[in-house]
C-alpha cells in the first residue's frame, strides 16, 4: 500500500457549504411558490443539482479524489441525466 496524503477541510469551508445549501433550500422553497409553467421542473433540478454537486464534492470528499475516479463518477451522473431526460421526453410525447 502507499501513502496517501491527507487532506484537511477546514470548519470554515464545512460552515460555508452548508450556508450555501440552506439558501438553496431557500430558493428551491421560494421557487415553488412562484408559477413558472414547465420551468419550474428544471429550475428544480437546477437548484438540486447545485446542492447534490456541493454535497458531492465537500461532504463526500470527491473534490480530493484521483481525476480517474472523479471521471467514472461523471459517467454514471452523465448515464443518470440520460434516463432521465429519456424519461422526460416519454412523458411529453405520451398523450399526442
Amino acid at each position: 500500500m502507499s501513502e496517501e496524503e491527507a487532506h484537511v477541510v477546514s470548519y470554515r469551508t464545512y460552515i460555508l457549504v452548508w450556508i450555501g445549501l440552506l439558501i438553496l433550500t431557500t430558493v428551491t422553497i421560494l421557487a415553488a411558490q412562484v408559477d413558472l409553467g414547465a420551468w419550474n421542473i428544471w429550475l428544480a433540478l437546477g437548484i438540486a443539482t447545485v446542492k447534490s454537486a456541493l454535497v458531492v464534492l465537500f461532504f463526500m470528499h470527491m473534490k480530493y479524489e484521483h481525476w480517474l475516479l472523479r471521471l467514472f463518477f461523471l459517467g454514471a451522473l452523465a448515464t443518470l441525466a440520460i434516463f432521465i431526460g429519456l424519461n422526460f421526453f416519454d412523458i411529453l410525447y405520451r398523450y399526442e
